[in-house]
C-alpha cells in the first residue's frame, strides 16, 4: 500500500544514529520535538537515496511540509522563539500545535504514497535517448519558446502573463532532454536555461523558484552520471550550505531590491551579505531566529489556532470552495475568484495585517483547519497528497504513450509542492500547468509519439529493496 515508503533503499543505521545524536546534544528535547525532526531528517533522507533513480516529487513533496511544518517550528520551540520579533513567535504550546501538524503532516505524505510505486517519477531513460537522436533540435525548440515566453511574461497582465510563465518552464524540459537525451552535454544551452533562472533570482527576489529548480536539475543530473552516496552528500552538504546563506540573505536583499530600489544583481546580494556581517554573523541567535521564520510555516497556523474557532468561526467548507474556484475555473466564469497573494483570509482567519510589499499565505495545513477543524483537516491533508499522486500517476500513465513527457513532472510541481504557497495558486498552478501540457501532447501527439510504440514498457526503478 505504502511500497514507496517502506519497501526502498534506506540506511536504518544512519537514521538511528541522527536520532542518538540530535539526543545526545539536546537531552531536553520534548518528545513532540524530537518526533517532528524525525520525520523531517526521513523525507530528506528519501531524497538522498532517490537521487540516480528518479525524479522524486513526492519525497521532495514530503521533504518541504517536514521542514516548514516541522522542522522549522521545532527549531522555533527548542529556543529560536526567545529571540525572535514577537509577531513572528509561536503563538501556542507546542503540544496544542503538533497535536495538529504531527498527524496532518504524516496524513499528506501517506496520501502521496498510497499505492504510488512511485509512478510519474520513474524516468525511461532509453526511450529518451532514442528519442533525442530521432529529434534532435526539439530540445532546442523547447529552451528557445521557454526563454522567450519567459521575457514576454513580464510585458502582459495577470492572465495572459501566467499562461506565459507556464510556458515559459518549458525550457527546462528542453534542457533536460539535453541532460539525459544527447551523447555530451551541450554547454551553451544548459547556461542559457540555468542563467535564465539566476537572472530571474536577483531581479525578482524569489529564491524559492532557485531552489527549488536546483533541486529538480540536480536530480535530472544525477539520472545521467548516477554519482556515488559521497558525491550525493557532498552536493548535499553544499546545497544547504547554500541554502542556509540564501536564507540569512534573503530579507536583506528584498528590502535593497523592492523598498530601497537597487538594481537586482550580484552587487545588491554582496551588499546585503555585508550587513549580514555587521549584525553579528550568520551564527548569531536573533539573526538564525530572524531567518528561521523564512523556513517556519507553522507559526501562521499557530495564528490560526489561536484565532479560529475563538475570533471567527469555522468555515465548513466555504474558504475551501474560495480556494477551488480559484484554482479551477477560470476568471471569465468566475470574476469575483480569489486573486493569487490574496491577503483577506491571513487577516481573517489568522488575525496578522500584512503590509504592502510582504508575502504570506495561510498554507494548505492552515487551510484543511479553518474548514474541517483537526480530524477534519488531517483527512484533508492526506486527500491533497492523493490528490498529487493521482497527478502522478496521471503523468506515469501518459509516459507510455509519450516518455518525455516525464520530464515535464517538475514544470507541472515545483509550485505547488511548496507549503508556504497559498493552496489556490499552488493547485491552479498545478491544474492549469498539467492541462497545458495534456493540450500540447493531444494535439502534436503525432511529434511525441510517432517513433515511440516500442517503448510502451517502463524499465523498473533500481530503488525499491
Amino acid at each position: 500500500m505504502f511500497d514507496s515508503l517502506t519497501n526502498i533503499k534506506f540506511n536504518w543505521y544512519i537514521f538511528a544514529g541522527i536520532a542518538v545524536l540530535i539526543l545526545l546534544l539536546k537531552p531536553d528535547i520534548s518528545p513532540w520535538c524530537f518526533i517532528a525532526l524525525l520525520i523531517g531528517i526521513h523525507q530528506f533522507m528519501l531524497i538522498f537515496y532517490a537521487f540516480k533513480y528518479i525524479i522524486p516529487v513526492r519525497y521532495i513533496a514530503g521533504a518541504f511540509m517536514s521542514l516548514q511544518m516541522l522542522i522549522g517550528p521545532s527549531f522555533a520551540y527548542l529556543g529560536l522563539d526567545s529571540a525572535q520579533y514577537f509577531k513572528y513567535r509561536m503563538q501556542v504550546s507546542e503540544v496544542e500545535y503538533f497535536g495538529y501538524a504531527i498527524p496532518a503532516t504524516i496524513c499528506f505524505i501517506l496520501g502521496l504514497h498510497f499505492f504510488s510505486k512511485l509512478k510519474g517519477e520513474i524516468v525511461n531513460q532509453q526511450a529518451i535517448k532514442d528519442y533525442v537522436a530521432q529529434n534532435p533540435t526539439l530540445a532546442y525548440l523547447f529552451i528557445v519558446i521557454g526563454v522567450f515566453n519567459s521575457i514576454a511574461a513580464d510585458f502582459f497582465g495577470p492572465g495572459l502573463g501566467f499562461v506565459l510563465y507556464l510556458i515559459g518552464s518549458f525550457k527546462f524540459a528542453g534542457a533536460f532532454l539535453l541532460i539525459i537525451g544527447s551523447p555530451r552535454l551541450k554547454p551553451l544551452p544548459l547556461t542559457l536555461v540555468f542563467g535564465s533562472i539566476i537572472l530571474s533570482t536577483l531581479q525578482k527576489a524569489m529564491f524559492h523558484d532557485l531552489v527549488t529548480w536546483l533541486i529538480f536539475i540536480l536530480a535530472v543530473f544525477a539520472l545521467r552520471y548516477k554519482p556515488k552516496d559521497y558525491v550525493k552528500l557532498a552536493f548535499a552538504i553544499g546545497l544547504i550550505a547554500g541554502v542556509a546563506v540564501i536564507q540569512q540573505l534573503k530579507a536583506s536583499y528584498r528590502t535593497a531590491t523592492i523598498a530601497q530600489g537597487k538594481a537586482g544583481d550580484v552587487e545588491a546580494f554582496d551588499d546585503a551579505f555585508d550587513e549580514m556581517q555587521t549584525s553579528g554573523g550568520f551564527f548569531e541567535k536573533a539573526n538564525l531566529a530572524k531567518h528561521n521564520v523564512r523556513i517556519n510555516q507553522g507559526f501562521i497556523l499557530t495564528n490560526v489556532l489561536r484565532h479560529v474557532p475563538y475570533r471567527t468561526a469555522f468555515a465548513h467548507g466555504q474558504e475551501l470552495y474560495q480556494i477551488l474556484e480559484a484554482a479551477f475555473l477560470p476568471r471569465i466564469l468566475a470574476p469575483n475568484k480569489l486573486d493569487a497573494g490574496d491577503k483577506t483570509l491571513v487577516f481573517k482567519y489568522a488575525g496578522i495585517s500584512l503590509r504592502k510589499h510582504t508575502s504570506m499565505s495561510l498554507g494548505s495545513m492552515a487551510d484543511a483547519y479553518i474548514n474541517y477543524g483537526r480530524t477534519g483537516g488531517c483527512i484533508f491533508m492526506f486527500a491533497l497528497g492523493l490528490f498529487f499522486n493521482l497527478t502522478l500517476i496521471w503523468f506515469y500513465n501518459m509516459g507510455k504513450k509519450f516518455p518525455i513527457i516525464i520530464l515535464f513532472v517538475p514544470m507541472a510541481f515545483y509550485f505547488p509542492i511548496r507549503p508556504d504557497t497559498a493552496l489556490q495558486t499552488g493547485l491552479g498552478h498545478l491544474v492549469k500547468c498539467t492541462f497545458l501540457i495534456w493540450v500540447v501532447f493531444t494535439y502534436w501527439a503525432h511529434i511525441f509519439e510517432t517513433r515511440l510504440k516500442v517503448f510502451r514498457k517502463t524499465s523498473p526503478s533500481e530503488l525499491s529493496v
